[in-house]
């Protein structure tokens, strides 16, 4: 299988005109959305969840549960490239920032209480993700 190429970073002029307000402030401010808003906190679709500046592939939705947080949480990214760690110590704690390791786009963080295998959940906001459903199979 070949390996997908590196997917091009949009300059800041083409990402206000391209993403709405919240998703901007959430991807390249580290914004966060409200809880129980997004687009995704309560989907089951089967697909590939994808960086909405960049498109890089970053959850298979098979890893995606219900955490009861009101965010999209996944218990592990789609390989060890996917997404980036780095220490966040806003708000006077020290949580574990997750993003986009293609883009930089700020996507949530990540927590040591997911499920088993990992332990890990991956909790992040909608409005930085794009899900690319699975194609339906007809039988036609």
């Amino acid at each position: 299988m070949a390996e997908e190429t590196a997917h091009p970073v949009p300059s800041e002029d083409e990402l206000r005109e391209r993403l709405t307000p919240e998703q901007y402030h959430v991807t390249q401010e580290a914004g966060t959305e409200r809880a129980f808003t997004g687009e995704y906190w309560d989907t089951h679709d089967a697909g590939t969840y994808r960086c909405i500046v960049c498109d890089a592939p970053l959850f298979d939705a098979n890893t995606k549960f219900d955490s009861g947080t009101g965010w999209p949480s996944f218990s592990e990214p789609m390989d060890g490239e996917a997404v980036a760690e780095h220490t966040d110590r806003s708000f006077g704690m020290a949580r574990t920032e997750v993003t986009c390791r293609n883009c930089g786009a700020h996507l949530g963080h990540v927590f040591p209480d997911g499920p088993r295998p990992t332990g890990q959940r991956y909790c992040m906001n909608s409005c930085s993700l794009r899900l690319d459903r699975d194609a339906v199979d007809t039988g036609g």
